[in-house]
């Protein structure tokens, strides 16, 4: 996995990231995508805090199954806190694993779902083989992964808010990784039926848009990983602050949805 680990605060950020509107909105399209029938059994991998997780529980209902996997004890503790609330505890197992090694027999699951998360794994084509691996015969896979170069931000200071992009861009080894994924999944003996792209896009910056959570995971990762002062990362801040006081903030990201299914 990449340098972007998951500790207690960091998962509680990207926990309130996810519950922006902006990523609910596409949360509802990818589970569009996946289509959950009543009773399958669906694997949410690298599941998060949950969220997901709790709306495919609800659409598989009390006879399907969701395993929420995910390699961070803390996300899962967030996770398994969530079902508890939602009453879904029967309905979703959550589990700590690893994608390039899942620990499930071949062909065991009707679905997979992903998002934001193969960009983050070391051997994107193991994943995949894995993926290909536990899914039933025209059991159906969705992908949800971000091209961190379509990244469109309004700046005053561009050359401060390129370095700390830049330093940022080193928090996944595939910041580019759509371009080059339908091809992979095809190697992997998948069959890719649709591919669509979602837009991030903040015309404000405060609490309950995605761009304003994220800065909180960038300003955390560009700290410890070096590279951009402490002085340039608040200036940034600040400044941002001051183009939504003026009017004048810009937020742009593009994801795309890869839908493939086996045979």
């Amino acid at each position: 996995m990449s340098g972007l680990g998951y500790d207690r605060e960091a998962s509680a950020q990207l926990e309130r990231t996810y519950s922006t509107t902006d990523v609910q909105v596409q949360r509802d399209a990818v589970r569009g995508a996946l289509a959950a029938q009543p009773g399958e059994v669906i694997l949410d991998l690298g599941s998060g805090p949950g969220i997901l997780a709790c709306e495919l529980a609800v659409q598989v209902g009390p006879a399907g199954k969701i395993t929420a996997l995910d390699v961070s004890a803390d996300m899962n503790a967030i996770a398994s806190r969530r079902a508890d609330e939602a009453g879904m505890r029967d309905r979703i197992d959550v589990v700590i694993g690893d994608a390039a090694k899942l620990a499930f027999p071949d062909a065991c699951f009707d679905a997979v779902v992903s998002t934001q998360v193969i960009e983050y794994v070391d051997d994107v084509d193991r994943v995949l083989g894995e993926l290909r691996r536990v899914l039933r015969p025209g059991g159906r896979l969705v992908l949800l992964d971000t091209d961190w170069d379509t990244l469109v931000w309004s700046a005053r200071n561009e050359a401060r808010a390129a370095r700390i992009l830049a330093a940022w861009n080193s928090h996944a080894p595939h910041t580019r990784l759509p371009r080059v994924l339908a091809p992979r999944l095809r190697a992997a003996g998948l069959h890719v039926t649709d591919v669509f792209s979602l837009t991030l896009l903040n015309t404000a910056y405060n609490e309950s848009t995605f761009s304003h959570n994220l800065t909180g995971l960038i300003a955390q990762f560009v700290r410890t990983s070096g590279g951009v002062s402490e002085d340039e990362i608040d200036a940034w801040l600040a400044e941002l602050v001051s183009l939504d006081d003026d009017g004048a903030y810009f937020f742009s990201l593009n994801r795309y949805c890869f839908l493939a299914t086996v045979g």
